[in-house]
């Protein structure tokens, strides 16, 4: 079981204030946190660097005093668009004062729930807020010119099938599905089925389709679509929903065939991707 608000952890009591939020069907998302004394609180939310770099990128959010129930209020805007990447949220009590991380309270997302269901125009903007693994509140951001949505992914004991959907961009008659090998400049292109309104489309692979030229056992496949012939290709994946980090929460069934092992999977990025792995050569008996 989780701590209770306003528990202590161990003997040191949570300093870290609750703050709640909620975001419509447009990316706006709002933010109420209770009462402070500090006079000109702020909302700080900082793009967490890679590893090894400096933070470079912030948003400020001047925080006011709601009138109806007196806790404070700030308005994060659709635009501009968040930096893709993770966005950790603090509480600046003052200009140049230290933040302070701040845990999650309410999270009302359920305007994320059926955003598969909705086209987006170029570029695509996602923003989900999550909890952190070490139990703060953080922000997913996507930024991507164009995007191709998964909508559901069927695994059968011979092939997987994929029915997607395309975000910013529209599918001529010669687009093509290209899964890609990791590291590589191998490509396998495949004749996607799309629908009428060019933007929907399903393609169907199986282990034979990704038979490996390259000499390795184990290898991962990256899926794009490319709209037409000479157009930059679009990643494949599922951002449009409220679930921020997807890879341990959709696991999909493996397909084995003559020896090869395929299985389907979200990666960090929630993107999709396709793991090949050749079984053992059998031992024979001495």
């Amino acid at each position: 079981m989780g701590t209770p608000e306003g528990a202590t952890t161990g003997t040191q009591p949570d300093t870290h204030p609750r703050i709640h939020c909620a975001i419509d069907t447009d990316g706006r998302i709002t933010f109420r946190l209770p009462p402070t004394p500090a006079a000109r609180p702020q909302l700080l939310l900082r793009l967490r660097p890679k590893k090894g770099r400096p933070e470079t990128t912030r948003h400020l959010l001047d925080l006011a005093p709601d009138d109806s129930d007196g806790h404070l209020r700030a308005v994060l805007e659709p635009d501009p668009a968040l930096d893709e990447g993770r966005w950790d949220v603090c509480l600046l009590p003052e200009p140049g004062a230290e933040r302070l991380r701040l845990r999650p309270g309410l999270r009302d997302l359920r305007a994320l729930v059926d955003g598969h269901l909705r086209d987006r125009p170029a570029p695509v903007a996602v923003r989900i807020p999550y909890v952190t693994k070490d139990g703060f509140l953080a922000l997913r951001a996507w930024l991507r010119t164009a995007h191709a949505e998964a909508r559901t992914l069927d695994v059968t004991d011979r092939s997987m099938t994929v029915a997607a959907r395309l975000h910013g961009a529209l599918l001529q008659e010669d687009a093509t599905v290209r899964l890609r090998l990791r590291g590589t400049d191998t490509v396998r292109s495949l004749r996607p089925r799309i629908d009428d309104d060019g933007r929907g489309f399903s393609f169907t692979a199986g282990p034979e389709d990704l038979a490996d030229d390259g000499g390795r056992a184990d290898r991962i496949w990256d899926a794009f679509v490319r709209p037409t012939a000479g157009a930059p290709q679009i990643r494949i994946g599922r951002l449009l929903d409220d679930v921020a980090d997807r890879k341990h929460v959709y696991v999909y069934p493996a397909i084995t065939r003559n020896g090869s092992t395929l299985r389907p999977y979200y990666t960090v990025d929630n993107d999709l991707a396709i793991e090949m792995t050749q079984a053992d050569s059998p031992i024979c008996p001495k």
